[in-house]
């Protein structure tokens, strides 16, 4: 039955789609607009209002590279969660691996270290969400546009943005106005989503607005001796916006969120060769292949005999205060949020009777933070336009994590007997007296940011003008270490011995602190040709602050980043509005870049060690060019595509003695990113109007792990004339692929209902989203349920 329900999804959705023969539409999905053009049947292309410069202006005016994605472009690629944007905006790329984050134009750090600040700023309603583990947004329910901004966005957004920033705007209650959306969808594997909407009347001077979504999908893996799913994706919350008027020059919004996600998608195993650092023991696959689960590239199962999971809680509000001053507007942003990111991830890959190698990691993460930020914005449209701001934030993260395994022998025999000791991986003993501080570890760390910052426009004629930003940030990153003992019984079931894995740094090296200040600065002149074609040239600047890194219980300090970046650009709107062109080059160079990676760390005691932490790499390039263009030919089609071309390397990167990494790609960088897309629609009959959509989006290979890609997996490390080495990582090539999705729906002419049938990764192509060598478990992978094919029906309903 479900084979059947299958196969009637996808010939229906195919017949539809290959029957209207069109390919693509630009990443902005603009909407047509209402009215139509004077003298023609058809309209044009919606005009595509951001808040890239902390006020709404058209896009096509702002001297920055962006690319706009609206709400119902979202939801017409089907994806849910936030970075699954990687898909739909060429450029942007998301790394599940080392602490996960963004990355624009080839370039985000990655670290499980909590002073490191992230390269891409997550913005949500002009909130900066910077907490480590929080990728800003769990959902996508009544979301009006994203807006990307590629390249550094310090003089506005601040230190988190050297690589750009991803901005979401959700939609603002309205008063005098009761409406709503419901919305419903189910799948293949419990692919399922459902939401609604509801914008309320409170009175002329009031209104509020409040969404609720649940969603999620059973993964394409197993437990196979649990019999439990693995991938799973279960996520539910609630948002609300108050809107006040309270009076004629001012507006408040109060918003506030409760959001839950838990995930089973933990690496499984791959293998390699025997006899390598790719595969576990030759009986551990053998166990496994009887047990049912059979290690390769493609594998999404595991024998283990515990499951893992991780679960991320939001909660917070914020009060957005908008007032007029004349024709001048004072806006003040007020935010609270906190997060809970606990971290269950046992990594066994058999039953604990057969073997064991860490079956107990769990971390416990609790983030808090406080910002404000005041802005002055002048009027528009005038030769002179300003904007003054002041911002403050303060985040502090506490996390304890315990990881105890036997690193190879059974946790218990076959009777069921306990191994009497566990090693503590995170503990440590003290580096004088050999005593055991603690079997497991803590950390508290907290930042602090404040700025200044202001851009000013200056117009001396007509068509040219010039825009100079500057931002002053000065920041106070601390963080420390410390040992406690966790009670064993409640995670193990038993009591063992503890035996610590490595020593301490002494109590003089368990704190420390990075205080500092810079000013970055932006240029950029734009000149009007025409009243719809404008070119530009940008110049920033931008940083990220030092701080301290503790990782393998060791404390070690880095510097601050810089980045110095240019970009010239085009964009325009062409034959009365019915195409969108734009297109740009750029270069960014970046200077003590902070990356994780083998860095030498100092022992507290004299000496170092090389451990996988954050580090500075001196010098880093990200250079390319991107186009996209939006075309719509008539009123029932709208086409469009984009192209991104990044070249992004370490062009000065030693990172030891013996590990030179200088000239080799970035990591979840691909050279070539596209997407295509295209919407349809026409009348049907029976009041009904039939509407497909269908997008596209391909990446060439990228790599998960910094080194060099060789071809084969066993290939020695590349030697260097200064007696230093490349390592060979060629075992995390991810191959190019492309995943192409598509929707059919009818609908009601009053828009009042709609239904459908849709598809995610039509074509079933399957990819890995990381790689990582894990001791003597061997080569292991990250899957996602997005690179399998997804068949489903839809529902909508506006009122």
């Amino acid at each position: 039955m479900k084979c059947r329900f299958s196969r009637a999804l996808m010939a229906s959705a195919a017949t539809v789609l290959l029957s209207l023969g069109v390919t693509e539409q630009a990443c902005a999905q603009a909407k047509a607009s209402s009215a139509p053009l004077a003298g023609s049947e058809s309209v044009g292309l919606e005009e595509i209002v951001v808040t890239a410069q902390r006020r709404e202006e058209k896009a096509r005016s702002v001297p920055i590279s962006i690319t706009s994605v609206t709400g119902q472009a979202l939801e017409n690629s089907g994806y849910t969660a936030l970075t699954d944007l990687q898909y739909v905006v060429p450029g942007v790329q998301y790394d599940p691996t080392q602490g996960a984050a963004f990355q624009i134009r080839g370039v985000g750090s990655t670290s499980f270290d909590f002073s490191n600040a992230k390269s891409v700023n997550v913005v949500v309603d002009d909130v900066v969400m910077d907490a480590q583990r929080d990728n800003g947004l769990i959902g996508l329910t009544d979301v009006q546009r994203v807006d990307v901004l590629m390249g550094p966005q310090g003089t506005l957004f601040g230190k988190n943005s050297t690589s750009g920033v991803i901005a979401i705007t959700t939609n603002k209650p309205v008063i005098g106005q009761f409406a709503g959306n419901g919305y419903v969808s189910y799948g293949e594997r419990n692919d399922r989503i459902a939401n609604a909407t509801v914008n309320l009347p409170i009175s002329d001077h009031a209104a509020l607005r409040v969404s609720g979504f649940a969603q999620g999908q059973d993964g394409k893996g197993r437990y196979v001796v649990l019999d439990r799913n693995l991938g799973r994706v279960d996520e539910y919350g609630v948002r609300g916006k108050l809107l006040l008027l309270p009076a004629p020059a001012l507006e408040v919004v109060v918003a506030g969120e409760y959001t839950h996600h838990v995930d089973t998608s933990i690496r499984v195993p791959v293998g390699g060769p025997a006899g390598t650092s790719f595969a576990p023991a030759a009986a551990v696959t053998a166990q496994q292949i009887a047990l049912g689960v059979r290690p390769g590239p493609e594998n999404a199962d595991s024998a283990d005999g515990s499951m893992g999971h991780i679960r991320t809680v939001n909660s917070g509000g914020s009060i957005h205060a908008t007032y007029q001053l004349g024709e001048h507007t004072l806006t003040s942003i007020t935010a609270y949020r906190e997060t809970a990111y606990d971290n269950d991830t046992p990594a066994d890959l058999l039953p604990g009777n057969l073997y064991a190698y860490i079956p107990f990691n769990e971390g416990r993460l609790k983030t808090k933070k406080f910002s404000e930020e005041v802005h002055l914005a002048s009027p528009t449209g005038r030769p002179v336009e300003y904007l003054l701001g002041a911002f403050y934030n303060d985040l502090n993260a506490k996390q304890t994590q315990l990881q105890w395994g036997t690193l190879g022998a059974p946790l218990f025999s076959p009777t069921g007997v306990r191994t009497p000791t566990l090693y503590a991986l995170t503990g440590a003993f003290d580096p004088i007296t050999r005593a055991l501080l603690g079997n497991a570890v803590k950390f508290d760390a907290t930042n602090r940011a404040a700025a200044v910052f202001g851009q000013v426009k200056i117009t001396p004629v007509e068509r040219l003008s010039v825009t100079f930003g500057g931002r002053y940030n000065h920041d106070h990153n601390s963080q420390t270490i410390g040992y406690l003992n966790i009670d064993p019984v409640p995670v193990a079931g038993y009591t063992p011995t503890f035996i610590a894995t490595s020593s301490a740094p002494t109590s003089d090296f368990r704190s420390g602190s990075v205080k500092g200040g810079r000013f970055t600065y932006r240029i950029a002149p734009q000149f009007q040709i025409t009243p719809d074609a404008m070119v530009y040239a940008t110049y920033a600047t931008g940083y990220k602050p030092g701080g301290v890194a503790f990782v393998g219980n060791r404390y070690d300090p880095y510097n601050a980043e810089s980045v110095k970046s240019w970009e010239v650009g085009f964009k325009s709107e062409l034959f009365d509005k019915r195409v969108r062109f734009n297109a740009d080059v750029f270069s960014s160079k970046f200077t003590n870049f902070q990356a994780t990676i083998l860095t030498p760390v100092t022992t507290g005691v004299g000496g170092f060690i090389l451990a996988s932490a954050i580090g500075n790499a001196p010098g880093l390039r990200s250079r390319g060019a991107e186009t996209s263009i939006a075309v719509r030919p008539s009123r029932d089609l709208t086409l469009g595509g984009s192209l991104t071309y990044t070249d992004a390397e370490f062009t000065n990167y030693v990172a030891s003695p013996t590990a030179n990494y200088t000239g080799t790609r970035l990591t979840n960088a691909p050279k070539w990113q596209t997407s295509l897309t295209v919407d349809y629609s026409r009348e049907a009959g029976a009041n009904l109007t039939l509407k497909a959509h269908l997008d596209y989006a391909y990446r060439s290979e990228t790599q998960t792990v910094t080194g060099a890609i060789l071809g084969d997996i066993l290939a020695p490390p590349v030697a260097r004339a200064d007696g230093t080495s490349t390592p060979n990582s060629t075992y995390s090539r991810i191959p190019a692929y492309g995943l192409l999705n598509g929707r059919l729906s009818l609908v009601k002419l009053d828009n009042s209902v709609e239904f459908g049938v849709y598809g995610r990764n039509l074509l079933n192509t399957y990819y890995s989203t990381g790689w990582q060598i894990y001791g003597a478990l061997g080569l292991l992978h990250y899957t996602t349920p997005n690179a399998y094919r997804t068949l489903g029906a839809f529902a909508k309903v506006n009122f």
